[in-house]
């Protein structure tokens, strides 16, 4: 594997790939790498031939009372979980490459109304931070299939909606949700749970699949599904900041019609901000 801090690195290199006529695929990352990362790298071996991974903590997507500074980063450890899952290319850009005139003045890509709702109400302008990195690293690597975790369900659907707005010629694929044996969706910021949190944690999957199975049984009771789902995670000692049933395609409210579903949370567990989601098809 190859290691690339520079713009122009990245591109020189897969110039060369290009002119040999490789498939290009694309794994955006923050670093901090689990088994759920490397499964993104192993679902990009089946959609191209030379893969390259970022690893780049995006000052512009933190809010200012969010953990930026204190964001964990081992890029060691990303090195070596890269190589040993076959990536050819590491970008790992210094936020100077990335933003050289500052994040706050930098020119900015948004999507409005899918950045708006549920995380993105309480996490004011996050999504815009995503979207914007996001076409920068597009722009930069020009990748034939980007792979990207559902279990941030709402930014691959905003990031879905970019690439679609902008013309943009990259396929996106998303990736299943990697989970401990518990139900707990895979996380760098499961590392900051206490371990009686951790015990508690995997209730928020164990939620969302009751809601799930509401659904299946033709419940259409949504705002009911609803309540009792924020009501199971606050008896728990969690605290949401939503649980929400939507239509999976577009995340607007379901109706009788709907088919696909899927059943998205975000709750506070001590120092963690967890999030997750299951989805369901009729």
């Amino acid at each position: 594997m190859e290691t690339a801090t520079t713009i122009s690195a990245v591109r020189e290199r897969v110039r060369r790939w290009r002119a040999e006529g490789r498939r290009i695929a694309f794994v955006p990352t923050m670093g901090n790498l689990h088994t759920g990362h490397v499964s993104l790298i192993e679902a990009a071996r089946s959609h191209g031939e030379r893969f390259v991974a970022s690893i780049f903590v995006n000052p512009m997507q933190f809010g200012p009372n969010e953990d930026f500074a204190h964001y964990p980063r081992t890029p060691a450890q990303d090195a070596r979980m890269l190589a040993e899952a076959g990536c050819n290319l590491m970008f790992m850009p210094e936020v100077a490459e990335i933003y050289p005139n500052g994040s706050e003045r930098a020119t900015r890509v948004a999507v409005p109304g899918l950045s708006d709702t549920l995380c993105g109400e309480f996490r004011p302008g996050h999504f815009e931070g995503v979207t914007t990195v996001v076409a920068k690293l597009f722009h930069i690597v020009e990748p034939d299939v980007a792979v990207f975790g559902e279990k941030d369900f709402q930014q691959l659907t905003i990031i879905r909606r970019m690439v679609t707005d902008l013309c943009m010629p990259v396929t996106l694929i998303g990736a299943p949700t990697v989970r401990e044996a518990d139900g707990l969706a895979m996380s760098s910021r499961n590392q900051y749970l206490t371990d009686d949190e951790r015990r508690k944690a995997p209730l928020i999957h164990q939620t969302l699949s009751a809601a799930v199975e509401r659904l299946r049984a033709a419940d259409k009771d949504f705002a009911a599904i609803e309540r009792v789902g924020t009501d199971s995670l606050e008896r728990s000692g969690l605290r949401p900041d939503y649980f929400a049933v939507r239509r999976a395609d577009d995340l607007g409210p379901p109706d009788a019609d709907t088919r696909h579903f899927v059943v998205l949370t975000a709750a506070r567990l001590g120092r963690a901000r967890l999030i997750d989601n299951l989805q369901l098809a009729l």
